[in-house]
C-alpha cells in the first residue's frame, strides 16, 4: 500500500492543517517510509514469540509466572492516601467567565 499526495491532502484537510507543498512532500515520504517498515516487520516470523503485556521490565517482573502474568503485580493498588476532593461542579461553573449553568462556554476555534 502506498500513500498518495491525494491521501496526504485529504488527511491534512480532515485535521484542518494547511501544509505547504514542501511539507506535503515530506509527509508523503515519511508516511510511505513508515508503511514500508511495517511491511518489513510483518515478514518476521513471530509464532514462537510469547505475547507481552510490557515491553520493559522497568517495574520488575515476577519470574515465577509466565507470559503477561509476569507483569501483573506491577499494577499499583488504588489507595486513598494522597487523594483529595475535586472542586464541586457548582463552584467550578460559578467561577467560569461564560457558562450556561451546566457547561463552560468557550469561543469556537475551528472555522470552515
Amino acid at each position: 500500500m502506498k500513500v498518495t499526495d491525494k491521501d496526504v491532502a485529504y488527511v491534512a484537510d480532515l485535521a484542518n492543517l494547511d501544509l505547504t507543498v514542501e511539507e506535503r512532500v515530506h509527509m508523503l515520504r515519511d508516511l510511505n517510509s513508515i508503511l514500508e517498515y511495517i511491511e518489513r516487520l510483518s515478514e518476521l516470523e513471530t509464532s514462537e514469540v510469547a505475547p507481552m503485556a510490557q515491553v520493559s521490565d522497568r517495574y520488575g517482573v515476577d519470574e515465577t509466572r509466565q507470559g503477561s502474568d509476569r507483569f501483573a503485580y506491577a499494577i499499583r493498588e488504588d489507595v486513598k492516601d494522597g487523594l483529595r476532593e475535586s472542586l464541586p461542579h457548582e463552584v467550578a461553573v460559578e467561577n467560569a467567565p461564560d457558562t450556561d449553568g451546566t457547561f463552560f462556554e468557550v469561543p469556537k476555534v475551528i472555522e470552515r
